[in-house]
């Protein structure tokens, strides 16, 4: 698969201080790449960059093999759709929280909102108050928000965190779907090793703000090459 992203020499920091530091990455097109590491390594303000929301402090960006520039194109920008685990959401209803990005863009509902709010679980919630929804089910609605842009590449920061097994079952299928059928790229952050190890076609280990390891899958879990790896899958580090 080729390159999506190019990332080389990355930095970002806040106030005189590093918090990413990020020699190479790439995503490849058509690729579930899983981000793991414990909290403040750096992986969602990796995905910030990933989705133009700031440039780097150093270091270029690439993607579709053109340098991103500061202010990227809104062209661009729209073809990165993200789903935070603390999402945004409008004081109106689930539908219409549902139904913002497209009309943004100013296309039509349709039936394309009934169709996500359904595959996330629901459509039985369409009209109430998205501001009285548990954080599990705001996350959904996130999520249905994004499913209904089709979009190109598909950020998840920690996508399942406040859901019960069922509907950690229910989104894992969503994204192998918005993967295998409809041809997204999906970058997914996650604490959950199991998570990554069940969808992800590659694995990337996150510590301090670095880049310890890149791997397929099985090779990240089954053969490591550095030891911090080898400790974090094996949950023998103390962070």
């Amino acid at each position: 698969m080729p390159d999506l992203y190019q990332l080389n020499g990355i930095k970002q920091s806040y106030a005189g201080r590093t918090v990413l530091d990020v020699e190479r990455l790439s995503v490849r097109a058509g690729e579930i790449l899983a981000l793991v590491g414990p909290s403040g390594a750096g992986k969602s303000t990796l995905l910030r960059l990933l989705n133009f929301l700031e440039p780097p402090s150093a270091g270029a960006i690439l993607f579709d093999g053109q340098p991103v520039s500061p202010q990227p194109l809104l062209s661009l920008v729209r073809r990165v759709t993200t789903v935070f685990q603390r999402p945004l959401l409008l004081n109106r209803s689930v539908r219409d929280n549902a139904a913002y990005g497209l009309q943004l863009r100013g296309l039509p509902v349709g039936g394309r909102v009934a169709e996500a709010l359904d595959r996330v679980g629901l459509a039985g919630f369409a009209g109430e108050a998205a501001h009285k929804l548990s954080g599990g089910e705001m996350q959904r609605v996130a999520l249905a928000r994004a499913l209904v842009l089709r979009p190109e590449v598909l950020l998840l920061d920690e996508p399942t965190a406040n859901l019960d097994p069922y509907n950690v079952g229910l989104i894992e299928s969503i994204v192998r779907e918005q993967n295998t059928v409809h041809g997204a790229t999906i970058v997914l952050v996650t604490h959950n090793i199991f998570q990554a190890r069940r969808l992800a076609h590659r694995v990337g280990l996150l510590l301090g703000g670095k880049l310890v390891e890149l791997a397929p899958t099985t090779d990240f879990f089954d053969r490591p090459t550095d030891s911090r790896t080898a400790a974090f899958v094996k949950g023998e580090m103390a962070y």
